[in-house]
């Protein structure tokens, strides 16, 4: 009942106006019910004097008609031009002969033609609670005008329709269809009235005179709505169940797909129903109690797998994998001990490394691991695979940077160089890592010698943790030269550093340590004490040196030079003048030495023959 109110005024007028029935005669008032009706006038200058007289009688005429009164039908009028006027609101007269006194004493504004901001007016101030607007009460409004619209009218004539206003749009004479069908309400049939001249505004009721009160067109025609038909007086319209809304014609239905509208707050997953949604996940993904967030299903943590020894978890799936030393075997699930050293006679003398389907002996510090590969020794210099990482950072500037050069060459001085003896890589680092050649780049201590004074100053930071990876991860691979483990070549790797690391040294030094390469540490000037002797293999005595200075660093390299291979060193005889007195006399000495141990046994040996001389006589 509350939309059949909409329409019954503007129906009702015009059927009163079009029957032309005798002025003794009073108009019969319909009873519709309450309605907040605005009347939208256009009084810009093209309406003429008398024109706008027509209108006056116009708005009279169809208030004749209504049951006018505070708890009943409430009248405002506003007038516009190039600016808008309220003459009255809803709640100024509550009488009618007050309403008509006051439509008469209106004065037109005689401008322009602002229809846009006059509905917006409207919509903003006309209908508002405080200018006597009603809760529950069909808003209506009438547009009177003769003109084209100087301003938009669409988008602000379809904002007031959402709040709930049916609009009326009366156009005469000079009026746009196109403009009056964007400001009018659904059906245009219903709503969208243009006339010749104001003289005939009246004749536009006639063909609602039989539907003005209580007719439902609805019940009587082919409405055509797909889901709901909804009466006013006069006319209907089309409404849509919940989760739908009504399409451009006017009577069919959509289903609101808030998911595809993204009006939804679902992490993963929307699906949509008409006008709601629910919330879903990925697979391998759990929906959270909130219904709207999701978690990642780990069987692994849930115990949902049968992998023997490690379940690496994925949303939803697991694979196993194995321990250290173990292969995963082809059921994807159990593991097989690959430990070398604990399946096979390895005959390792000190300790046995096992590897991935193999295995290598190790030495204790301060031994080396012998040809055989098994036994241990104090000394093996004949063979290595020796890398050294040198410190090109700014502190070391380039004067210094020479001495060092000169220093790798003195090392490799002492070294029996060649491809199937020792090999040499040499790794520059600063605040990243360079190799400058590896290990199986040269095969004769001249070619390293002459690649080294070749090789550019760096400069920047120093990240010696980053070059200790480099070094255990690349430098000592087989593809840059390292032999393989199995022909038990010792490596050997030498840092060279003049300050303390930017990065961490710990994890990759010790890893290092661990992989069996044996650690010299070299410091000069602010190198940290700590940080060298961390680097270090044990004893860490041998393997860690310092100096203050640059140019002392030949003297590491002598004393380095003794301790790769002690036994040798300690095997030098020290050449001497054989002329010298001290030489001589030593010589004497020993000279006399000699004989008085061999006068010795002589006597010792003619001794024994004489004892066994006389025990044959008596024998005889």
């Amino acid at each position: 009942m509350k939309m059949r109110q909409l329409s019954a005024f503007i129906l009702l007028t015009l059927a009163v106006l079009a029957t032309a029935r005798p002025k003794t005669e009073p108009a019969q008032k319909c009873k519709t019910g309450p309605v907040d009706l605005v009347f939208l006038i256009d009084s810009s200058r093209s309406v003429r004097p008398h024109e706008f007289e027509t209108m006056r009688k116009f708005m009279i005429d169809i208030i004749n008609t209504l049951d006018i009164g505070l708890n009943a039908t409430r009248v405002g009028v506003v007038q516009y031009s190039s600016q808008v006027r309220t003459e009255f609101t809803l709640k100024t007269h509550a009488r009618l002969s007050n309403i008509v006194k006051a439509i008469n004493q209106i004065i037109p504004l005689a401008q322009g033609t602002m229809t846009g901001l006059a509905i917006r007016y409207m919509m903003n101030e006309a209908f508002t609670p405080e200018a006597g607007d009603r809760p529950k009460v069909p808003n209506v409004a009438v547009i009177v005008t003769d003109g084209r619209p100087q301003d938009r009218v669409a988008e602000v004539a379809a904002e007031a329709r959402e709040k709930g206003i049916e609009i009326y749009a009366v156009g005469v004479a000079r009026a746009d269809m196109t403009s009056l069908r964007a400001m009018a309400s659904p059906p245009f049939e219903d709503h969208v009235f243009l006339v010749e001249s104001f003289d005939l505004i009246h004749q536009f009721g006639i063909q609602f005179q039989d539907k003005l009160c209580g007719v439902d067109l609805c019940l009587e025609s082919d409405h055509g709505c797909e889901h709901i038909c909804e009466s006013t007086p006069g006319s209907y319209h089309c409404l849509c169940l919940p989760g739908y809304t009504v399409n451009d014609d006017g009577k069919t239905c959509a289903a609101i797909d808030l998911c595809a509208e993204r009006k939804h707050n679902c992490e993963q997953l929307c699906v949509s129903s008409p006008g709601s949604f629910t919330c879903d996940c990925n697979k391998g993904y759990k929906l959270n109690n909130d219904k709207r967030t999701c978690s990642t299903i780990d069987l692994c943590a849930e115990g949902k797998h049968d992998c023997e020894q490690i379940c690496v978890s994925s949303p939803g799936v697991f694979s196993c994998d194995c321990n250290k030393g173990f292969k995963l075997n082809k059921d994807k699930k159990t593991c097989t001990n690959m430990n070398m050293c604990n399946t096979v006679e390895h005959g390792c003398e000190y300790q046995c490394v096992s590897t991935p389907g193999s295995y290598h002996c190790i030495c204790p510090e301060g031994q080396l691991l012998q040809d055989d590969g098994k036994s241990c020794g104090t000394c093996k210099s004949a063979n290595i695979d020796l890398v050294l990482l040198i410190d090109g950072s700014k502190s070391v500037r380039p004067q210094n940077f020479e001495l060092v050069k000169k220093f790798v060459n003195q090392v490799v001085d002492s070294l029996d160089v060649s491809a199937h003896g020792t090999r040499v890589g040499l790794v520059q680092y600063s605040s990243r890592v360079r190799t400058e050649f590896p290990l199986n780049m040269y095969h004769t201590a001249d070619e390293i010698k002459a690649a080294v004074m070749k090789v550019e100053y760096m400069e920047k930071g120093t990240m010696t943790g980053l070059a200790l990876k480099h070094m255990l991860e690349n430098s000592f691979s087989e593809a840059e030269g390292a032999r393989p483990l199995s022909r038990n070549i010792p490596r050997i790797g030498l840092v060279f550093t003049d300050g303390r690391s930017q990065d961490d040294i710990t994890e990759y030094a010790k890893k290092a340590k661990e992989a069996g390469i044996t650690m010299y540490a070299v410091g000069v000037g602010k190198a940290v004490e700590d940080e060298l002797r961390e680097i270090a293999s044990e004893p860490v005595e041998k393997h860690f040196y310092y100096t203050t200075d640059f140019t002392a660093i030949s003297t590491i390299a002598e004393n380095l030079k003794l301790n790769v291979c002690p036994e040798e060193s300690q095997g030098e005889i020290e050449v001497k003048d054989p002329c010298a007195c001290e030489s001589l006399v030593e010589f004497q000495q020993a000279t006399m030495n000699s004989l008085e141990q061999v006068t010795q046994k002589l006597a010792g040996m003619t001794a024994r023959l004489e004892q066994l001389e006389n025990q044959l006589f008596s024998r005889k």
